[in-house]
């Protein structure tokens, strides 16, 4: 056997790809086709076709709510008072309302003009200050 110099014998062991993409491809559609989406769902903040409930009555003079009116102008009562609450309140009037009255509820009645986003603000500090029952009414 004579080797040649300068020159290589060229190894033909070239690894075949093709059946490793298609494997790839196989698992790609296998979990596109087997994901599960999310759908997100919303609420409407007054809608006179979903609740045409009245507000619950006061069981005991001792368990009374709290009630929020949004007005149409996004001015914020608490409790039927006069006198319309900053967005800053929310929170510190609701935590003096729950540590008065550890078993009331929040109840926020929106005025068909107002924005949602004064509801969603009501709604975050209730839940900030711990209270278990929201419940959202339509105006009268």
């Amino acid at each position: 056997m004579k080797k040649i110099a300068g020159k290589k014998k060229s190894d033909d062991t070239k690894i075949d790809l093709t059946p490793m993409l298609d494997v790839v491809f196989i698992l790609l559609i296998f979990f596109v086709v087997t994901a599960t989406f999310l759908s997100e769902t919303s609420v409407s903040a007054a809608s006179s076709d979903n609740n045409n409930s009245e507000p619950p009555p006061p069981e005991d003079d001792d368990k009374k709510n709290i009630l929020f009116e949004i007005g149409s102008n996004n001015e914020i009562i608490l409790n039927g008072n006069p006198r319309p609450i900053l967005p800053n309140f929310i929170r510190s009037n609701i935590d003096q309302l729950k540590a008065e009255n550890p078993a009331a509820s929040v109840i926020i009645q929106p005025d068909n003009a107002s924005d949602v986003s004064a509801l969603v603000m009501i709604m975050d500090a209730a839940r900030q200050a711990g209270m278990a029952n929201i419940s959202i009414v339509e105006p009268n």
